[in-house]
């Protein structure tokens, strides 16, 4: 073999090492017809709490793509959702696109891919990888084209931590790390887990907002109040507001705003403070007045533009040097 040889075959090798590499850097499984349709599509936003799936809120979704391309986006996993939204629906496709890092979500393939699909469903697992893999990547940048052209978006768990402008991005969390708790926030709501980042979607309705899910399963209306709290006090927002969803609930916000809860869990929280915190500080307990809240059943009505509902309960919280009073008549804080 000759010396250009050599360079030739060289080069080839790299050459088709580094395109293996970058196609193996995501992974696309689709079932259902191999080539995209375009549907007409409504808005809508599907939020879930967590824990069991509930198969009204897929079919909800499935409706507002008509019959077009379902992709279920994950940084990990696998494509579980496929066999189970395509039982549930008559859709062109279903596919699931495992985006696990920034390589990948550079790819000008996947961002592709997503602009084509009609409704799109982020799952649960770690929202973190959702931030540091995905924002400022095209990535970002197609989910929110794709909400701009009014095409459905759904999420679950870590899904729907990354619906609001507001996140809570878990960027100091370590696999073996338990979960941020109120115990660790109320105490010091600049405890250093709290890690707060904005302007990852752009979801109508949901400006201004953070989201919290398995809310009343895994007692999270201390660290809730804590990042209201921080969200004030960084100016982040005068008056930020939350939509607190539990396990095996969820919202199916209309295009107009107005959302109904469903689901068997306790149900969906709205906080709103009235007043900004009279102590956020770090290593010193929160104190935060007067938290309006409004809790809504399934089968409950919220509108998210006028922030008023029906079918639920109101009652207002406090925080006292770190110790959550409620004004229910049992003193309940959910």
């Amino acid at each position: 073999m000759t010396a250009l040889s050599r360079s030739v075959l060289t080069v080839l090798i790299l050459w088709l090492a580094g395109n293996f590499a970058h196609a193996s850097s995501y992974q696309y499984i689709r079932v259902g017809n191999k080539e995209d349709v375009q549907t007409k599509t409504t808005p809508g936003i599907a939020m879930m709490g967590g824990g069991d799936d509930l198969d009204d809120v897929f079919r909800w979704l499935c409706g507002k793509g008509t019959g077009g391309d379902f992709l279920v986006l994950r940084a990990t996993g696998d494509d579980d959702y496929n066999s189970y939204v395509n039982g549930l629906c008559k859709l062109n496709s279903v596919a699931t696109l495992i985006i696990p890092n920034r390589e990948a979500a550079q790819d000008p393939a996947v961002a592709e891919i997503i602009r084509k699909a009609e409704i799109l469903f982020i799952a649960g697992g770690d929202q973190s990888n959702y931030v540091r893999g995905w924002q400022g990547t095209p990535v970002q940048d197609a989910i929110n084209a794709n909400i701009a052209a009014g095409k459905a978006i759904g999420g679950t768990s870590a899904g729907l931590a990354v619906l609001g402008e507001f996140v809570y991005g878990c960027l100091l969390d370590k696999p073996d790390d338990n979960d941020l708790a109120s115990t660790d926030v109320l105490p010091n709501p600049y405890f250093e887990r709290v890690t707060l980042v904005r302007n990852f979607l752009k979801i109508p309705y949901l400006e201004n907002l953070i989201t919290d899910s398995h809310f009343a399963k895994r007692d999270r209306m201390g660290r809730t109040l804590g990042f209201l709290a921080r969200i004030i006090q960084d100016g982040w927002s005068k008056s930020p507001r939350e939509n607190a969803i539990d396990e095996k609930s969820a919202v199916l916000v209309e295009p107009d705003g107005k959302a109904t809860v469903v689901g068997s869990g306790k149900g969906v929280y709205f906080l709103r403070p009235t007043q900004k915190p009279r102590t956020c500080r770090k290593g010193q307990p929160l104190t935060f007045q007067k938290i309006s809240v409004y809790r809504v059943p399934a089968g409950g009505h919220f509108d998210l533009e006028s922030w008023k509902g029906d079918g639920g309960t109101a009652y207002s919280l406090t925080v006292e040097s770190g110790k959550i009073e409620s004004t229910q008549a049992n003193h309940a804080i959910y």
